[in-house]
């Protein structure tokens, strides 16, 4: 008959409490100071190769053809900056066209174009609000599965043996 039992951890050699009473200097990281950093990226020099990946130039890293390196985080801003600016364009023209059209019918029927003009004042300005807010929870998402997939496969590199 075979022992089923799992083996049973050795214990460490100091109880819980004593480990809580000794007070052990803790190791501490030194304070980021913008002088020293070298591509003004905030990213501490101790990462070794995550720093030197990280400081990369944009085009080494567009043309990476392994994927290795991410370049969404470093375009969300001018992704969002761009759709920004389509959003404020549409919202323009649909305002402008939205309003002429509705001045247009005040010649033929009154209450359709006072009724269209009001209807552009309200829903132009309510839609260009709602895609801003569906713009930015993409964007978001996307850097944050990016993040994820960095921190992942740092992750990985630490763990393996």
């Amino acid at each position: 008959m075979s022992d089923s039992t799992p083996p049973v951890p050795p214990l460490p050699d100091r109880s819980a409490a004593e480990a809580a009473r000794v007070t052990e200097p803790a190791a501490t990281t030194p304070a980021y100071d913008p002088a020293t950093d070298p591509d003004n990226t905030g990213v501490p020099t101790s990462l070794g190769d995550d720093a030197t990946a990280i400081g990369r130039g944009f085009f080494a890293a567009l043309f990476d053809l392994s994927f290795r390196t991410f370049i969404t985080r470093r375009l969300a801003s001018v992704f969002y900056l761009v759709g920004l600016i389509a959003i404020a364009i549409g919202f323009i023209v649909y305002l402008v066209n939205g309003i002429v059209g509705g001045v247009s019918l005040l010649w033929y029927n009154t209450g359709a174009g006072i009724t269209a003009i009001i209807a552009t004042v309200i829903i132009v300005p309510l839609v260009a609000f709602i895609a801003i807010i569906a713009l930015r929870f993409i964007i978001e998402a996307v850097v944050a599965l990016i993040a994820i997939a960095e921190n992942t496969e740092r992750t990985a590199q630490h763990t393996r043996r």
